[in-house]
């Protein structure tokens, strides 16, 4: 059978990363996306159903009644795999975090060249919460007691990581009866990858079980503990303007792409390029500045905080150096493509390691240390700039658009209710009214495997007219950014009835950017603070909310995905399951499949479902808000009742007659 031929139009929902796809192909150079298509998954290992965890394999289970050379059955060698997946991924959010406290403590020791703590008040509300004294006492003396207490969490052998204490009491409660509340964040990763060793755990449900445990320790341990300390160390977010796309890109400067996850990287990086001994250096060799501009997780760093520019998503790294106009990129750790120093070959970019645990052969190091940044980021800076008199013909697409990002969850309290009246009471009263049905977190990663971008913004866009408020983190966010989908006024037309009063009125966009994958623990604040509130129950399960990943590549999205299912939240996860089976040829192979969506849900009020049809998984969001907002005994979605206040409503009336405006607002007749 001849292999269907797949258009660039195929490959990407994004006209820029379009135009570089067609480049690509005029220059014969291969990306992320047409190896995808040339390169057949294995349906085996991608079902989950292939052990290789020791030497007598590897085994795969393909018939039924079969089972390893050790005898393990499919649904104990399925459990393995996903423990192992979840604890990689807790592993390298958790790890991030501790960086960030090692930084912190720096900070607080004055051993830390151009860091400082940039939000008192956060570390100070955070030091509280695990009573660390804060009367009397400089910030750098409490920074110092909190970075021992979160770099404590880390070697931690018994007990319970501080950070679960911010949960709600019932989902505490309920942890605790179940044995899943993590005793220290190393300890759970490595006792995930002790239990998957051959010959260890063949308890399906009880490997699952360590793997709750395993991500609550990301979730409400490493993730949330960074998240903290980049708050108090760059600032705590709040709305900025913007821009997104490979357009952002400029000619007449010397761009450097900043890619990764680790923002004491980026953020230094920002301050060196506005020093003026490198901007000057800079125009010394010909270029009007350093540009800086991000990708992935770093692009959402910088830019919610700083309003640096994003070049794109996970999927961009490639194409933006097909560009011709990146000098260096510049990258720390995960999700960097091995692929960009060969690409990087056939162009004058220089590709720039910088942390400890990530070299890739071929690519320039530079190795990046907390203690001597300013330094360091000057010195990767004129490395860039020196490059830049190497640059050929440039191919930049104008394509971008312009986005407010920076919505933590200290912002949305204060922007629902002022400096001095900051609550989520408008948030709960407006899902209680039913002008908000629910909320829906858009996150994670992009996948070549289906079209780039298309079913991030296909579903925000259809839950946004079911009056669902959507907030989104990471690569899906950077997906509604280059929509144009992150602005006030942005779609607000195709925006649900409820839903747009609720926008015009607080005046913020439809989808709310919260930041990057590892701020996925604001979303969990975020669900803390609406149960706190009161009126949506008085736990996460109850809230008229699920969790999406459409596009999800990632073992960091199964850590992510177990812990909003361990906290109370419906989880869906787009593309393939690791955990599918071939349930017509064995019997046992959904055993796990069904455990993680019945199991967890009846243990936890959260599930884990991988649906494919992107209509289905909008059709269950919606099934499953209706069911919490009935359980609540909320009134049912009616978008009629709505539509006709804010701002469009004031506009309206200022057009009118007094009379008119009498027997609009008062029911009086105009006569």
């Amino acid at each position: 059978m001849a292999k269907k031929e797949i258009r660039i139009e195929d490959y990407s929902a994004d006209p820029a990363a379009q135009q570089m796809l067609i480049r690509a192909e005029e220059l014969g150079i291969g990306t992320a996306f047409t190896r995808a298509s040339e390169m057949s998954p294995c349906n085996i290992g991608g079902a989950g159903m292939c052990c290789k965890q020791c030497g007598m394999g590897p085994c795969r289970l393909t018939k039924e009644g079969a089972v390893g050379v050790c005898g393990a059955t499919i649904d104990t060698i399925q459990a393995r795999n996903l423990v192992r997946a979840i604890a990689a991924g807790a592993a390298a959010h958790s790890d991030h975090g501790r960086d960030m406290a090692f930084t912190l403590k720096a900070v607080a020791n004055d051993d830390a060249d151009g860091y400082y703590i940039r939000d008192v008040a956060k570390l100070r509300m955070v030091a509280s919460k695990f009573n660390i004294a804060i009367e009397g006492r400089s910030p750098k003396e409490i920074a110092n007691d909190l970075a021992d207490l979160y770099i404590a969490q880390y070697g931690q052998q018994r007990g319970e990581i501080a950070p679960i204490i911010r949960a709600p009491e019932k989902r505490q409660k309920l942890w605790r009866e179940h044995g899943v509340i993590p005793r220290g964040i190393d300890r759970e990763v490595v006792e995930a990858l002790h239990r998957t060793h051959i010959g260890d755990d063949q308890d399906p449900a009880h490997l699952l079980n360590h793997a709750v445990r395993t991500s609550l320790a990301d979730g409400w341990g490493g993730s949330m503990m960074a998240t903290d300390i980049s708050d108090i160390l760059f600032g705590t977010p709040a709305p900025v303007l913007g821009q997104a796309n490979l357009g952002v890109l400029k000619d007449d400067m010397v761009n450097v792409v900043v890619h990764g996850h680790e923002p004491t990287l980026s953020q230094m990086l920002v301050a060196a390029s506005q020093d003026p001994e490198v901007i000057e250096y800079a125009h010394a060799a010909g270029a009007k500045g350093v540009n800086l501009a991000g990708i992935c997780c770093t692009a959402n760093e910088i830019l919610m905080r700083q309003g640096i520019p994003a070049a794109g998503n996970f999927l961009h790294q490639e194409l933006s150096i097909l560009t011709g106009a990146v000098e260096a990129m510049v990258v720390d750790v995960q999700c960097i493509m091995q692929a960009l120093v060969m690409l990087a070959e056939k162009f004058h970019t220089k590709v720039i390691t910088t942390s400890p645990k990530v070299k890739i052969k071929g690519a320039t190091h530079i190795e990046f240390d907390e203690h001597n940044a300013l330094a360091i980021a000057k010195q990767i800076l004129k490395a860039a700039i020196d490059n830049y008199a190497n640059r050929g013909k440039t191919q930049i697409p104008q394509v971008k658009e312009s986005l407010v990002p920076g919505f933590s969850h200290e912002y949305i309290n204060y922007m629902l209710g002022g400096a001095y009246r900051g609550s989520f009471r408008p948030l709960n009263d407006a899902i209680m009214s039913g002008r908000i049905r629910g909320v829906a977190a858009i996150v994670g990663c992009n996948n070549p495997r289906s079209k780039q971008d298309w079913l991030h913004t296909y579903v925000t866009r259809e839950l946004l007219k079911q009056d669902v408020l959507v907030v989104e983190t990471g690569c899906g966010a950077i997906a509604s950014a280059k929509l144009g989908l992150l602005l006030g006024e942005a779609g607000l037309d195709q925006v649900g009835p409820g839903l747009r009063e609720v926008c015009e009125t607080v005046g913020i966009p439809p989808v709310l950017h919260m930041g990057s994958c590892v701020d996925n623990t604001r979303i969990l604040t975020v669900l803390t603070q609406i149960v706190e509130e009161g009126g949506l129950g008085d736990d996460i399960d109850q809230v008229p909310a699920v969790g999406l990943a459409p596009e999800w590549m990632s073992e960091k999205a199964l850590a992510i995905g177990t812990y909003c299912v361990a906290s109370g939240a419906y989880v869906i996860f787009g593309g393939a399951s690791p955990v599918s089976g071939m349930p017509d040829k064995v019997s046992d192979s959904a055993d796990v499949l069904r455990y993680i969506s019945e199991g967890w849900e009846e243990i936890y009020g959260g599930k884990l479902e991988f649906i494919p049809d992107v209509d289905e998984m909008i059709q269950r969001t919606l099934d499953h808000i209706d069911k919490k907002r009935a359980a609540l005994g909320l009134p049912e979605w009616q978008p009629e009742r709505y539509g006709r206040s804010g701002d469009a409503r004031m506009l309206e009336l200022e057009s009118m007659s007094l009379a008119d405006k009498r027997a609009a607002l008062y029911g009086v007749s105009p006569n």
